[in-house]
C-alpha cells in the first residue's frame, strides 16, 4: 500500500491529504517538533503535540492556526487514524503514527532512545513502514549515558570554580540548552541567554519543571556570573556579548564532539558529546524492533546507513529531504534586542 509519497513540498500522506514537517507552505501540516528544519512558517494549519504548540507560537508566530493533541490520543483525518507518540528528541517531540485500512506507517522526525530526564521518553511503535532519521548513522557514534555526561560536565564546572572561572556552555536554544541545565543542576547558579529563557518559559507553561535559572541581561552587571554557569546559543559563540563574561571557560555541547573535537572546538576549552539524536545502536535497535517491512532513511548518513540496512536484510530506501541537523549548525536566529 502507498500511504505516503515524497514530494517537493515534503512527505505527503496520500489518503489523509496532509504533509509531515513540510518545508514549503501547505494547507495542513503535521509537525513532529519545534526545531526550525521541521517546523516552517507559512502553513494554513498546523497540528502538533500539546507541548510543541507554545514552542511553535514563539518560533513561528502567535497568530498561527494550530491544533494540538496529547500522546496516544488518535484523531481521524480524511479516514486516516493519526496519533502522536514520544520521540524522546526534545520536549514535545513526536513520532507520527498513521493507520489506513490496517496498514501502519510511522514517521519519526528526530528521535533519541535515551531518557534525558526532561523529554517524554521514547516509545517504540510497531509498524509496516518506518521513516527514520540517520543523523548519527555511523558505528563510530555510541553515546555514554546521560548521567555519565552529567558527571563530566559537573566535574568541569567544579574545576572551573576552583580556578574562579565562569563555566560557559554553548548549545542550541531548544533541546540542548535544557539538557545542559539538567546535567549541571546543583553545580552552581545557572544563567541563560534570553533566547533560551523564552523557550524555557514556553516549556514550563506546559507544566514541565526545569532546573532553577535566571535570564542574563548582558547589558546589566555581568560580573555577577563570575564562577557560576552561563548557557548561550551557538550564534553567540564568537560574539562581543560572550566576551563580556568574566574569566570564562567555554564548552561546546553536541554529538559531533565525539569525533570532531579538534576541528569543532576551535578556541573552546572543552566539548561534551551530548546529543538529542539516537546513536548507531539506538537507530539499529529501534528499526529492528518496529518490525517494519520497509524503511525510508532521511537526513544524516543516508547513503551509508541505507546500504548497511540492506546488507543486514532490511528493505531500506534513501530519501532526500530538506531536514538538517540543528547540532551541525553554528548559528540560529537571535533577535536584535538580544544582542
Amino acid at each position: 500500500m502507498n500511504l505516503i509519497k515524497f514530494t517537493n513540498k515534503g512527505i505527503y500522506c496520500i489518503p489523509g491529504k496532509f504533509y509531515l514537517d513540510p518545508w514549503r507552505p501547505v494547507d495542513l501540516a503535521i509537525i513532529t517538533h519545534g526545531h526550525g528544519d521541521h517546523a516552517k512558517w507559512g502553513m494554513k494549519k498546523y497540528i502538533c503535540h500539546n507541548f510543541t504548540k507554545p514552542i511553535l507560537k514563539i518560533r513561528i508566530g502567535e497568530d498561527i492556526t494550530c491544533d494540538s493533541v496529547g500522546y496516544n490520543e488518535p484523531i481521524m483525518i480524511n479516514g486516516v487514524k493519526v496519533s502522536f507518540h514520544p520521540a524522546g528528541h526534545i520536549v514535545g517531540s513526536s513520532q507520527v503514527r498513521m493507520e489506513y485500512k490496517g496498514y501502519v506507517t510511522v514517521f519519526t522526525g528526530d528521535y533519541k532512545v535515551q531518557d534525558d530526564g526532561i523529554s517524554t521518553p521514547f516509545e517504540l511503535v510497531k509498524c509496516n513502514e518506518f521513516i527514520t532519521e540517520s543523523t548519527f548513522g555511523l558505528p563510530i557514534y555510541n553515546w555514554l549515558t546521560p548521567q555519565q555526561y552529567a558527571n563530566q560536565m559537573q566535574n568541569w564546572v567544579s574545576l572551573n570554580k576552583s580556578q574562579d572561572k565562569t563555566s560557559t556552555f554553548i548549545g542550541y536554544s531548544l533541546g540542548k540548552a535544557q539538557r545542559i541545565m539538567k546535567s549541571v543542576e546543583g553545580a552552581g547558579k545557572i544563567y541563560v541567554h534570553s533566547s533560551i529563557g523564552r523557550l524555557n518559559e514556553a516549556i514550563e507553561s506546559c507544566g514541565i519543571k526545569l532546573p532553577e535559572y535566571e535570564i542574563l541581561d548582558f547589558h546589566d552587571d555581568i560580573k555577577k556570573v563570575k564562577g557560576e554557569i552561563v548557557i548561550v546559543p551557538p550564534a553567540l559563540s564568537d560574539s562581543n556579548m560572550i566576551r563580556k563574561i568574566p574569566n570564562r571557560a567555554t564548552a561546546f555541547c553536541s554529538g559531533w564532539m565525539q569525533i570532531r573535537g579538534s576541528r569543532r572546538w576551535k578556541s573552546y576549552d572543552a566539548g561534551f558529546a551530548i546529543s538529542d539524536h539516537a546513536d548507531w545502536n539506538g537507530l539499529l535497535d529501534t528499526i529492528k524492533a518496529t518490525g517494519a517491512e520497509k524503511v525510508h532513511v532521511t537526513h544524516g548518513q543516508i547513503a551509508v546507513f541505507t546500504k548497511y540496512l540492506n546488507e543486514i536484510g532490511i528493505n531500506a530506501f534513501e530519501v532526500k529531504t530538506h531536514f538538517g541537523d540543528e547540532e551541525e549548525s553554528s548559528t540560529e536566529p537571535i533577535k536584535a534586542e538580544e544582542v
